[in-house]
């Protein structure tokens, strides 16, 4: 449940933030503009064609006639906002907005007063490094939130325990808790070596291959990665060759950078290599219609407007979709800026629908799968693999020409056995049942011409039902089969090409069949101008990936480096990461902000160099413990006066349970998985054309990051994650029942805690065996009456299963994992619960 009782904190803070304002001079960014933005801007602002009253709100030389320095409450602008007529009161009734109170009146007033002056907005204003005496990042840090702390009357919190902030970390940098094991030797390490043993810890973190796993989960929900194309069909597509692309550039330390280049423009750099193509497929992960009825020429249109969406929001952190129609309403984009980007996407040879379609039906499972790609695309996968794909299509091509060549012979024989179908209606449905699809052409089909489409699909039944043709037809598709299940080894992967040069025009309403005026590839105004070459007759996407990453583009060091802030503390420095425009939300600690953009950027994009700067700082290693004094006055933690405390996204849920009872398969990359799924979702979803097909052994143990997401429902024990329908920069955090009822009675959860109590009885003494059950799951030893509440429930538990030895049966028969014979069944059922207990702790499921 969201916490809505700190609402009631709302006006406390607009009060406090009203009278700091009221005891400094007044700022246009700070205090007035998120003003007139909310209640004004939307008929006073950018958008010309919205506007009231011809009056624009947003520049200071349009605005100055609406109020008098000298004499502030005879200005228009507050005899209008202090009216209580309401034909005359700003905003009107009308507008549905909030009126402006007494407080923000005076503010405005001590504005005008100051002289009125405006600023521009800082999103847009290239970062400049603050002063501080700092030397590296860690130290910046902690000295901006320092002096912010210091103005809001607080301190910094007692540092977290080195344990605490070691299942912090490895939460944070791997998506995974720490082994037993480490978190005593890391807390030795710190006994012995002090703030160097923070420093080594971090190290080995960065440097296992986990840490691009988990980068890799945040970067695929920007991303809206999924292993199927959506919409009704929502069949496969092969792109997760990309995924693991993704995993291999963060575990690399790829410079951002060059990360953001190759995923926009790979293959417009020179000699582009197999993998640079491959991380072009980030703007084909977008959803794909192909079903009946649907237009490419729509379609492709759709598929750009996501191109040039997710990259506003990815990079630039502008909700540029509002322009899909009209001019933005409060930011200074235009349509046409929308529609100038989004020619640099429309330059490809895509069809708008699929352009390949292939069935494979392996031997061990009980359906086919479908897979569609559309072009263009590449074949990923081993020399020896592409061979014997070629040898297998060879094969389904010398098996067709034998066929084809005696074509005159079955179409004669096809046209007679139809014939005898139309003439003896008995023998008709013997051969064809009247329910099925083909039934319909019998006697409508031109059987004089082969080519008809009913008779098409008549000779086609015929072929398959009739000897000698039907065993052509088998060896035909048993060739088909195995070439297909060659082609699942060799992904086809969606990328980019500009193969299919295109005019671009700003479409009226976003409707692809009314363009209007023609538009040319380049970047909006208000933004520092695309640099380009000369000798190039038109800007292209690696223009525009440079122009991204260049050092006088304002927004996206600062965009990505607040994204890095929002993983490590769960809230952004700006709390609004997909909106930096002035509806956005200001920057808590605006100067740390363009420290840390500016250091990002000029110490060549190193991801794990501003990381560890971060997770070293004190103001990350504070302890998440706090007093109702410091939460009444900052619930948030928007001053960062303590360490942040959060649920664990649902899939590092699932992990750590898996990574607990020792079950975790921490093999990297490959196709999707499908690990433990209630019955019958996939069907519900697909009018029972989709189904999902478990897999066995160390596959279901995969990290949630391999999990199959079909597009259309996400996996079924994966709460608060993003659709993957759309580009999506936050994540939701809500508690539930339906959480509880996951982690409590899923197979996964069930499983591993069986599986982990299992493991426990290798340890001497019920007391050592819970005390290390608690410090896995939380990283803090057991409080006596913690220890006595854990002894009480296994107790409990024993009493329950020693009674119903038919219960713990069934509760060790749960999962696929083989049951140890460590343990008596009622014993091992009774540690199985207190393990469950323990992963259902708000400690454990919080980092």
């Amino acid at each position: 449940m969201k916490n809505h009782h700190l609402n009631a904190c709302v006006p406390f803070f607009v009060v406090t933030f009203l009278s700091v304002a009221a005891a400094e001079d007044v700022s246009f960014n700070r205090d007035i503009r998120p003003l007139l933005s909310d209640r004004c801007y939307y008929c006073h602002g950018f958008d010309e064609s919205h506007r009231e009253a011809g009056l624009r709100l947003d520049l200071r030389e349009e605005a100055e006639h609406v109020w008098d320095v000298d004499s502030p409450d005879d200005s228009d602008l507050m005899l209008r906002i202090t009216s209580d007529d309401p034909d005359e009161v700003m905003p009107p009734p009308s507008a549905h907005k909030s009126p402006i109170t007494d407080d923000e009146v005076a503010l405005i007033r001590r504005w005008i007063e100051q002289g009125a002056e405006y600023e521009p907005h800082w999103a847009f204003v290239a970062p400049v490094r603050p002063d501080t005496d700092a030397t590296n990042t860690s130290d910046a840090i902690d000295d901006f939130v320092a002096r912010k702390l210091a103005t809001k009357g607080f301190r910094f919190a007692a540092p977290a325990s080195p344990a605490k902030w070691l299942r912090r970390v490895t939460f944070d940098l791997l998506g995974v808790p720490p082994t037993v094991n480490e978190l005593r030797l890391f807390r030795k390490a710190v006994e012995e070596h002090g703030d160097a043993a923070y420093s080594d810890a971090v190290d080995r973190l960065l440097a296992s291959p986990m840490f691009g796993e988990r980068m890799a989960i945040d970067w695929l929900d920007v991303a809206r990665f999924a292993d199927t194309n959506g919409f009704q069909n929502d069949a496969y597509r092969m792109n997760w060759p990309w995924r693991d692309w993704v995993i291999d550039a963060f575990n690399k330390n790829k410079p951002f950078d060059e990360f953001t280049i190759e995923q926009l423009a790979g293959d417009l750099l020179e000699d582009p290599t197999e993998d640079q193509l491959i991380a072009t497929a980030f703007n084909r992960n977008h959803m794909i219609q192909a079903e009946g009825g649907s237009i490419p020429e729509e379609n492709r249109a759709k598929n750009n407007f996501d191109r040039v969406e997710t990259t506003g929001t990815a990079w630039l952190g502008l909700t540029v979709g509002c322009c899909q129609c009209h001019d933005h309403k409060f930011d200074p984009l235009k349509q046409t800026d929308y529609y100038s980007l989004l020619s640099f996407f429309n330059q490809i040879s895509e069809s708008g629908m699929t352009s390949k379609q292939m069935n494979v039906k392996r031997p061990d499972r009980p359906f086919g799968v479908k897979y569609a790609v559309d072009k263009p695309y590449i074949s990923v996968g081993s020399d020896e693999h592409k061979q014997q794909l070629a040898d297998a299509g060879a094969k389904v091509a010398a098996a067709r020409k034998q066929l084809e060549t005696r074509r005159d012979e079955y179409v004669v024989e096809a046209r007679t056995w139809v014939q005898e179908i139309r003439d003896d209606p008995v023998l008709g449905a013997e051969r064809i049942k009247p329910s099925e699809y083909v039934a319909r052409f019998v006697h409508n089909a031109d059987l004089d011409n082969p080519k008809d489409g009913g008779f098409k699909q008549l000779i086609e039944t015929f072929l398959k039902c009739v000897e000698p043709w039907k065993s052509i037809q088998d060896e035909i598709s048993a060739e088909v089969a195995r070439e297909s299940l060659l082609q699942e080894k060799i992904p086809l992967v969606m990328v980019m090409r500009d193969d299919q040069p295109r005019e671009t025009f700003v479409l009226l309403r976003g409707n692809y069949e009314t363009p209007g005026e023609q538009v040319s590839p380049t970047t909006p105004d208000f933004l520092p101008p695309l640099s380009v070459d000369e000798n190039l007759q038109r800007p292209t996407r690696l223009d525009l990936a440079q122009w991204l990453v260049s050092s006088e583009n304002p927004l996206t060091s600062r965009v990505t480096v607040n994204r890095y802030w929002q993983l490590m503390f769960g809230r952004g420095l700006v709390s609004t990461p997909d909106d930096f425009g002035l509806q956005g939300a200001l920057p808590t600690h605006p100067d740390l902000l363009d420290w840390l953009a500016v250091e990002f950027r000029e110490s060549g994009w190193d991801v794990k160099a501003l990381l560890k700067g971060i997770v070293l700082s004190r103001t990350y290693r504070q302890s998440a413990m706090v007093d109702e004094e410091v939460i009444a006055k900052d619930p948030h933690n928007e001053w960062l006066a303590r360490g942040s405390r959060l649920r664990l996204d649902s899939r590092l849920l699932r992990d750590q349970a898996l990574s607990l009872s020792g079950l975790l398969n921490t093999k990297i990359g490959g196709p999707p998985v499908a690990p433990y799924q209630p019955g019958g979702i996939w069907e519900a979803m697909s009018l029972n054309k989709n189904h999902y097909m478990q897999d066995e052994g160390e596959d279901l143990y995969r990290r949630s990051l391999y999990t199959v997401w079909r597009r259309v429902v996400a996996p079924a024990n994966f709460f608060d994650v993003p659709s993957r329908q759309s580009c999506l920069v936050t994540l939701t955090r809500t508690s539930t029942p339906l959480h509880a009822l996951t982690t409590l009675n899923d197979t996964t959860y069930v499983e591993a805690a069986r599986v982990w109590a299992s493991s426990l009885a290798t340890i001497e003494g019920e007391t050592e065996r819970l005390s290390q059950l608690f410090f896995a799951a939380t990283a803090r030893p057991l409080e006596p009456d913690e220890l006595a509440s854990l002894r009480g429930s296994l107790e409990k538990a024993r009493h329950r299963f020693e009674a119903c030895p038919d219960e713990a049966s069934k509760l060790l028969s749960i999962g696929e994992a083989p049951v140890t014979e460590d343990l008596s069944a009622p014993e091992h059922a009774a540690w199985t619960t207190i393990c469950l207990l323990v992963l259902n702790l708000d400690e454990t499921l919080c980092k």
